[in-house]
C-alpha cells in the first residue's frame, strides 16, 4: 500500500520525535548514572575519613594512656600512719634455729594422699615439733591456742583496740606425696642442702608459711609485742585433700563466735622474677581470686558382648568420639572479662614498647592477647576454662566387649562463668545422649577480693612487700588452683592469696613436682615478711587516695 506525501512527512516527524526522546532519556539515564557514581563515591570518601579519624583518635588515646598509664603510684608516695615497728634483726644464733626449725618441719611426711588416706602419725609428730620450735608462742599469756579436728591449729592473738576488725593469717600443714625415684636430686623428706637451697616437699607448698608465720610471731613475742589490731593464726591439716576437717571446722569455731575478719591471707601466688616475657624487673602477683572447679564423670553404658562380634560402635568408641569433641573444642576465650585484666593494666608500665602499648590498653587488645596467650598451656590458664581429661577406664578382658566405660574430667573454671554454664557447654559439645554427664564435685569461682586504694587489706600487703622489696612491682593475680582460703568466703569479703615465695624460670613445675625447694636467704626473708605484716596491719586507717594524688 503505498503512503501520501503528507504521511510520509508525518511518520519521519513522529520518528525523529522518538530519536530524541530516546536519546533524551539516555543521556538523563547518562547523567543519573554519574550522579550516583559521584554520590557513591563522596560517600567512599567521607566514610574513609570517618574511618582514619576514628582510628587516629583511638591511636591517640593509646598513646596517651600508655605514656600517662600506671595504676601501681596509687598510695606509694602518700604520708601513711607513723608506726614504731620493731625492726627485723636477727643474729647468726637466731638464723641457724630458723632454718634449722624449718628443715624439722620438712623431714616430717605429713603427706596427704586422699581423704581416707593421710600420715596421721606425721601430723601428731609436727603438733610436737611447733611446741618444741615455738616455746613462747605456747606459753605466752597473749596468745589464746586450741586444736581443731585433731591435727589442725587456730590461733588467737588479741589486739588492745578492740574497735579495729582482726584479720587472719592462714597456712597449712600437709603436702603431696613424693617418692625419690621420681627423680629428685635429694630424699624429698631430707631437707638436704644444695647450693644455698633446701630441698624437700613442703618447702614451697605450704611449710614456708607454717613455719615462718609462728617463727615471725615468736620473734615478735619475745621482744615485748602486743599488737593493737587482734589477728588469727588458722593451720589446716588437710588441704591438699580439700580441707573438709581442718578449714571447715576451723570455720565453723569462728563462725560460732561470731567472727567477722577485715582480710584473709593465704597461700597462693608469689614473687616472679624472670618468669613473664618482656617485663622489667620481679612482680609480685596478690592473688584476689581462684579459678573454680568442677570433676565430671562421662560414662557409655551397653550390653557386653565377645570380641568376635563387635558392634558399629562399642562404649570405648562412643566415650572416646566425646572425649575427642571436648578437646577439639575448648571452652570461649574469656580472656579480660576476669581479673586477669588488672593483672596486666598493673604491670603495663613495666613493659617495653611494643608490649607497654598493648598492656596499657587492654581495652582495646584483650581480645588480640587471648589468643597469643591461648597457644601455651601455661597462659591458656588464664584465656579460659581449662578441660582435663585425667582418667579413663574401660575393659575388663582383651575378648570382652565392656559393658562400661567411663572417663573423668577436670575443669579450672574462668572468673567470668559459672559452674552451670560450663556444665551445659559440656553437654552441648559431647552431643550424645548414649554419653551420661555427672557432677562429681565443684563449685563457682571464688569472689573477686578488693583491690583498689581503699582496699585495707591488699594494700597493707603491697606496703610490706614494698617495703621489703623495693624492686618489684604489685599487681593483683588469679589463682589457678584451690586454697583452704575458699572457705572462709562468709568470714571475710577480701581474701588474698600471696607469699613471698621467689619464683624463678622453671620454679613452677617444682610446685607439687620434683625437686621441690627454697633457698635459704628467700625462707629468711619471707619470715621478715610476716614479722613487718603482722606489725603494719596495726595501722588503723590507710591514707586517702586524695592526699595520694595530691603528694604525686
Amino acid at each position: 500500500m503505498k503512503l501520501c506525501r503528507t504521511c510520509h512527512k508525518q511518520l519521519h516527524y513522529n520518528n525523529l520525535w522518538l530519536r530524541c526522546q530516546q536519546h533524551a532519556m539516555h543521556s538523563q539515564i547518562k547523567m543519573t548514572e554519574r550522579s550516583g557514581k559521584c554520590n557513591i563515591l563522596k560517600f567512599v570518601k567521607v566514610l574513609s575519613f570517618a574511618f582514619i579519624f576514628v582510628i587516629l583518635v583511638i591511636f591517640v588515646a593509646a598513646t596517651v594512656r600508655t605514656l600517662t598509664f600506671d595504676v601501681n603510684a596509687g598510695l606509694q608516695l602518700a604520708p601513711w600512719e607513723k608506726t614504731n615497728n620493731i625492726a627485723y634483726d636477727i643474729n647468726q644464733q637466731q638464723r641457724g634455729e630458723l632454718l634449722a626449725n624449718f628443715k624439722d618441719a620438712i623431714r616430717i611426711p605429713t603427706v596427704s594422699t586422699s581423704r581416707t588416706d593421710q600420715n596421721t602419725t606425721a601430723l601428731r609428730d609436727f603438733n610436737d615439733l611447733l611446741r618444741k620450735a615455738f616455746p613462747t608462742v605456747f606459753s605466752s599469756h597473749l596468745v589464746q591456742h586450741e586444736v581443731v579436728a585433731n591435727y589442725s591449729h587456730l590461733f588467737w592473738v588479741p589486739g588492745s583496740d578492740l574497735a579495729l576488725v582482726p584479720y587472719m593469717l592462714l597456712a597449712h600443714i600437709d603436702v603431696v606425696p613424693a617418692e625419690e625415684s621420681d627423680g629428685w636430686d635429694a630424699p624429698p623428706f631430707s631437707a638436704k642442702e644444695i647450693d644455698g637451697f633446701i630441698y624437700g616437699r613442703g618447702t614451697i607448698d605450704n611449710k614456708q608459711s607454717v613455719m615462718g608465720i609462728l617463727q615471725a610471731l615468736e620473734y615478735l613475742l619475745i621482744r615485748g609485742y602486743s599488737p593493737q589490731r587482734g589477728f588469727f593464726i588458722g593451720l589446716g591439716h588437710d588441704e591438699e585433700i580439700q580441707g573438709l576437717h581442718g578449714a571447715m571446722n576451723i570455720v565453723k569455731l569462728l563462725k560460732k563466735k561470731g567472727v567477722q575478719l577485715a582480710f584473709v591471707l593465704d597461700e597462693g601466688l608469689a614473687v616472679l622474677d624472670g618468669v613473664i616475657t618482656g617485663l622489667q624487673g620481679p612482680a609480685a602477683l596478690i592473688g584476689i581470686s581462684e579459678k573454680g572447679h568442677a570433676t565430671v564423670k562421662l560414662s557409655v553404658s551397653m550390653a557386653p558382648g565377645h570380641s568376635s562380634m563387635p558392634p558399629w560402635e562399642s562404649s570405648i568408641g562412643i566415650l572416646a568420639g566425646a572425649v575427642k569433641r571436648l578437646e577439639d573444642n575448648p571452652m570461649p576465650r574469656l580472656f579480660g572479662e576476669g581479673p586477669e585484666r588488672g593483672t596486666f593494666e598493673h604491670l603495663a608500665h613495666k613493659f617495653g614498647l611494643p608490649l607497654k602499648f598493648v598492656m596499657s590498653n587492654m581495652w582495646l587488645f584483650s581480645p588480640l592477647l587471648g589468643r597469643v596467650m591461648e597457644r601455651s598451656p601455661e597462659t591458656n590458664a588464664f584465656v579460659r576454662t581449662t578441660t582435663a581429661v585425667t582418667m579413663f577406664n574401660a575393659g575388663v578382658k582383651t575378648n570382652v566387649l565392656p559393658s562400661q566405660a567411663e572417663a573423668y574430667v577436670n575443669l579450672r573454671i574462668h572468673s567470668s562463668q559459672s559452674l552451670q554454664e560450663v556444665l551445659d557447654l559440656i553437654q552441648s559439645i559431647v552431643g550424645d545422649e548414649r554419653v551420661k554427664m555427672e557432677l562429681m564435685h565443684g563449685f563457682d569461682p571464688l569472689p573477686i577480693s578488693s583491690y583498689d586504694e581503699t582496699s585495707f587489706g591488699f594494700q597493707i600487703i603491697k606496703k610490706t612487700v614494698l617495703d621489703q622489696f623495693p624492686q618489684v612491682t604489685v599487681a593483683p593475680g588469679i589463682c589457678i588452683g584451690n586454697t583452704d582460703s575458699r572457705h572462709y568466703t562468709d568470714l571475710t569479703k577480701d581474701i588474698y592469696r600471696f607469699a613471698p615465695t621467689w619464683f624463678r624460670p622453671g620454679d613452677a613445675q617444682r610446685f607439687h613436682g620434683i625437686n621441690e625447694r627454697i633457698s635459704k636467704k628467700n625462707y629468711e626473708e619471707l619470715v621478715g615478711f610476716y614479722f613487718n605484716l603482722i606489725q603494719n596491719c596495726d595501722i588503723k586507717d590507710l591514707p586517702s587516695p586524695h592526699s595520694a594524688v595530691h603528694e604525686l
